[in-house]
């Protein structure tokens, strides 16, 4: 009997500490049976290249990035599935593709400022930050906002700001940007993001509420042009307005 009380309470142990992990989204070690780089060139060529992304610095900034490190570790096995995953905050890190496509409809070439509407987990920031000079992102969920700018930290990335607030109202001391790119869906474009992306500059948003359209803007001389791509399905975006 005390031999399987023990066992019980290393289980519990086990699990509470399963959950902690989940709750707090760290980043730990996984499993070495686990070969993610091999799943990540699998995700590259079924999901990304296979569906029509041919931007070479987008896929190789998406072969860099280890996507398993922005999930919780209950999760990472799955990090490399075709599907979005759950972050917490019900919130969730993107498809694959819908990133991979959203970067590349901004038409990065290196030299850009850019802004990201919906941190997350910083896996999307992560991916523009190799590919942009700059990157502004807003998270409107302090507890997300904290753990993807200590990640995007200790991954070593110096070009990323990333600030607790509003996206509706962007960045304004920042702007202009070359770039926007939101990762919640709009019922309408906030007049903000509008009035912050600058000249020739290129905004990706999905647009919509019960159905939603990835749309692009394109901006030239104070005239905005916009495209639909595909349909999509988004987390809502969160409308708190706190201080911008």
């Amino acid at each position: 009997m005390r031999q399987i009380y023990l066992l019980l309470i290393i289980l519990v142990l086990i699990i509470g500490n399963q959950k902690f992990v989940v709750a707090q989204g760290a980043v730990t070690q996984a499993s070495p049976s686990v070969d993610f780089k091999a799943l990540r060139e699998d995700m590259m060529r079924t999901q990304i290249e296979r569906r029509g992304i041919k931007d070479k610095k987008v896929l190789d900034a998406m072969r860099k990035v280890e996507r398993h490190k922005f999930v919780p570790l209950i999760y990472q096995r799955f990090a490399y599935d075709d599907a979005p995953l759950p972050i917490g905050e019900e919130q969730t890190i993107s498809q694959p593709y819908i990133v991979g496509l959203m970067t590349e409809l901004l038409q990065l070439k290196g030299n850009e400022k850019v802004l990201e509407i919906g941190t997350g987990s910083g896996y999307q920031a992560a991916i523009l930050a190799e590919l942009a000079k700059e990157v502004y992102t807003i998270e409107i969920l302090p507890e997300l906002a904290n753990r993807a700018e200590k990640l995007l930290q200790d991954l070593g990335y110096k070009n990323i700001k990333v600030k607790c607030g509003d996206g509706n109202f962007g960045w304004k001391e920042a702007a202009p940007f070359d770039g926007i790119i939101v990762t919640c869906a709009s019922g309408d474009v906030p007049q903000a993001l509008i009035a912050q992306l600058a000249d020739g500059g290129r905004m990706v948003i999905p647009i919509g509420t019960d159905y939603q359209e990835l749309r692009l803007l394109v901006k030239t001389k104070n005239k905005i042009e916009q495209t639909n791509i595909i349909p999509v399905r988004f987390v809502p975006m969160i409308k708190k307005k706190l201080k911008p």
